[in-house]
């Protein structure tokens, strides 16, 4: 488990401890109902004034879309992430279908962050759900998204 929270994927993993990607598998699903997107644990030891909060907006983002598949072709997934322009920062995403309401979910988890301004490639989604005057289309503004797509890409054929 301590390999998965530093974004080691489960070939890696395996290959350092020398064990079979089943087993890492096994054991990761084993731990499935334990895990939690937050450390409770850690929450429970503060006090809260002593939690920190810095929430900024956004202001302008990068989204695209990028599919793999699970066990065969045709069970196609796609992931829908955002990220922060300036920063590259993960603003959002959602695992889904290539249907509008992936797309939509994904907006919906960006309000809190005050986007002004999208950069996205020309996929219809986009055009039909986001106002034209915070639309730029174009592979110009969309570099560092689709550079970590990339890399996303390698990582996971490894």
């Amino acid at each position: 488990m301590d390999r998965s929270l530093k974004a080691s994927g489960v070939r890696d993993t395996a290959r350092v401890l020398r064990i079979s990607p089943a087993t890492v598998l096994r054991a990761l699903r084993q731990k499935e109902a334990a895990l939690a997107s937050v450390n409770t644990a850690l929450l429970r030891t503060m006090a809260p004034d002593e939690i920190l909060v810095d929430m900024q907006q956004a202001g302008e983002a990068e989204m695209d879309e990028m599919w793999s598949f699970v066990g065969q072709k045709g069970n196609q997934r796609w992931l829908w992430h955002a990220i922060d322009h300036h920063t590259g920062a993960v603003l959002a995403y959602v695992f889904g279908r290539r249907k509008d309401e992936g797309f939509l979910q994904r907006k919906a988890l960006l309000e809190p962050f005050g986007i002004t301004r999208y950069f996205t490639d020309g996929w219809g989604a986009y055009a039909r759900h986001v106002e034209a005057e915070q639309h730029t289309v174009g592979k110009a503004h969309t570099q560092k998204i689709e550079r970590q797509h990339l890399t996303l890409r390698t990582r996971i054929k490894r």
